[in-house]
């Protein structure tokens, strides 16, 4: 579906990433959660105040910025058992619905990993009213929700353990925290 802003209403913004979390959780060895983050990330919203569903959001993660605090991990999720970061640098998630409800924003698009492109869904807090940082740049954000299959998007790599069961659960819950600065 093409995206035709409304250039009476629709106001630009770009993701500020030093005020940005793109973090999710996995089950390691069934007992504990992982938890992890992505340090890289770029985006874009167009938002009409007036109808948030005419507004658009794009965004890339670099998928080298992988931080999960144990530096081998984080190779090993870089490598071809998981992200092919060398193959597959980024990901990338495109809306191409938005469907406001009373205060969230129902937020459905394509979502690409590894080459793999299916449809995701955003449960998404309403868009904040713009805020003036000290510098004079004009802000918004929001935070979304998701969970996902990781081997939907070929991360299939997995471990039997001796007790049964698997090393890395299948089931990735996806937490973000957006900001965004007004573009001039």
């Amino acid at each position: 579906m093409p995206f035709e802003a409304n250039p009476d209403t629709t106001i630009a913004y770009e993701l500020d990433p030093t005020h940005t979390t793109v973090a999710f959780r996995v089950r390691h060895m069934m007992v504990t959660w992982q938890r992890g983050r992505f340090r890289t990330v770029r985006g874009h919203l167009w938002l009409d105040r007036e109808d948030p569903t005419r507004s658009r959001i794009e965004a890339e993660i670099d998928v080298a910025s992988i931080d999960t605090d144990v530096a081998a991990r984080d190779e090993h999720l870089r490598s071809a058992d998981f992200f092919d970061a060398t193959n597959h640098p980024t990901m990338r998630f495109t809306s191409t619905k938005i469907t406001a409800l009373e205060d969230r924003l129902h937020v459905e698009g394509e979502l690409e990993i590894r080459g793999v492109r299916r449809p995701a869904i955003l449960d998404t807090d309403a868009v904040s009213p713009e805020s003036l940082d000290p510098f004079g740049m004009l802000k918004v954000g929001t935070s979304a929700r998701t969970t996902l299959s990781r081997k939907d998007y070929g991360l299939v790599w997995n471990a039997v353990l001796e007790t049964g069961g698997v090393a890395v659960g299948d089931v990735v819950h996806v937490e973000l925290d957006l900001q965004f600065q007004r573009k001039p």
